[in-house]
């Protein structure tokens, strides 16, 4: 019989895996095929799973190369729930880390900046750029301490584009698989050339998936974006699907837009790219421009939506204003996205609602994300349930 503290474990595993059954996992074609449940929409059990079991484990983006090009420039940001910091070391390396304090856990850095080396704001702990502990106050009566076994904690770090991403997991996929065949589509050196220009957050009252989807299809854009809608070539609009991303294209009215032009390849000859790496990042890529699209969940029914925006030429005062008048008209789709998810998000929660199907022309890039997402809860249930079987059996 397994003991109390093992059967307890094993309990608590077993009640935190929300139910899933063997239909809601399996992928039909996609004329055939409904969409996922609408509890994992709003079901807090699915939040959690996907943290540990999706975002904990994939490449999240951090941001441009360009924002931590010196020797202690750091970028904060939160992954699965966990505080993370990017920092340039004085050896020029790029590395990440946990955003933690090995003292107590306060924080190292509350915002984006430059610093000579890393003070935590709790107790002044100091650490070099590279993550080693240097300063401990008021620690010489402390016996048996080596401040070699308290540096920073690692993260995984990988660079593709120009684009700094990290990964909680101890052994991630490299990012060239993640990334393989995207690179094909781009200008040669375009994205790493780019300067940061602005960010802007948006805070959503929708589940983070609800979001995904709405951005994976066009076939919402006459009924909710009447604007848009004027600028794209929608009879050549088109989505193509792959095993960790998927991208929506179509060619732009440069008169429209300003946006026209380019060398012919990539995301030139006045092409609109948008590419979805999964879980939640999404790259809007129009000639001389880069939108950079990060989903973080917060809840079962909220998320932050993270645009960066960065630009080929920022260095006239006509070119920011263009800049500007690009940023203004993001923000306004942005906001009509905002206010159709949250309605969608009340829907998934009503009684008149639990699964759909899914448009052969127009939500294709749905269908894949959702394809996507149930391969992970796949991983996620055998490796949680073998572990619960496993306390059990202790």
């Amino acid at each position: 019989m397994p003991n109390r503290a093992a059967r307890g474990s094993f309990l608590r595993m077993t009640k935190a895996l929300p139910h899933v059954s063997p239909r809601d996992l399996a992928v039909q074609p996609l004329a055939r095929a409904e969409t996922i449940p609408s509890s994992w929409y709003t079901d807090p059990a699915f939040h959690a799973l996907e943290r540990d079991a999706i975002f904990a484990r994939t490449w999240q983006f951090v941001t441009h190369a360009s924002r931590v090009a010196n020797a202690g420039e750091h970028v904060v940001a939160t992954v699965a729930d966990n505080p993370v910091i990017v920092v340039r070391g004085k050896d020029r390396v790029l590395r990440a880390f946990y955003n933690v304090c090995r003292h107590r856990g306060g924080p190292l850095a509350l915002e984006d900046g430059c610093a000579k080396a890393l003070q935590c704001k709790y107790h002044g702990w100091t650490y070099l750029l590279d993550g080693s502990l240097r300063g401990v106050p008021a620690f010489d009566r402390v016996e048996l301490f080596d401040k070699k076994d308290y540096g920073l904690t690692p993260v995984r770090l990988a660079e593709w584009q120009g684009l700094v991403f990290v990964n909680l997991d101890e052994r991630p996929e490299p990012i060239a698989q993640l990334t393989k065949g995207i690179d094909e589509r781009l200008t040669p050196g375009e994205l790493p050339s780019l300067g940061f220009y602005r960010r802007l957050d948006y805070a959503v009252a929708c589940n983070w998936k609800v979001y995904v989807d709405n951005y994976m299809e066009a076939y919402h854009v006459p009924h909710v974006h009447p604007e848009l809608f004027t600028l794209y070539d929608f009879q050549s609009y088109q989505t193509e699907a792959h095993d960790s991303w998927t991208v929506q294209y179509s060619p732009l009215d440069s008169g429209k837009t300003g946006y026209g032009g380019g060398n012919g390849r990539g995301n030139g000859a006045g092409m609109a790219w948008y590419f979805c790496i999964f879980p939640a990042f999404m790259l809007n890529i129009m000639p001389g421009r880069l939108q950079t699209n990060r989903v973080i969940p917060l809840a079962a029914d909220r998320c932050l939506v993270r645009f960066e925006y960065y630009y080929a030429d920022l260095g006239s005062d006509a070119a920011r204003a263009r800049a500007d008048q690009d940023i203004a008209f993001s923000d306004r789709v942005q906001h009509e996205d905002i206010a159709i998810c949250e309605h969608v998000q009340k829907g998934l929660g009503s009684r008149a609602y639990d699964r759909g199907r899914l448009s052969v022309k127009f939500e294709e890039g749905v269908y894949r994300f959702q394809v996507m997402l149930k391969a992970a809860y796949r991983r996620a249930l055998r490796g949680r349930r073998g572990r619960a079987r496993g306390a059990s059996r202790a």
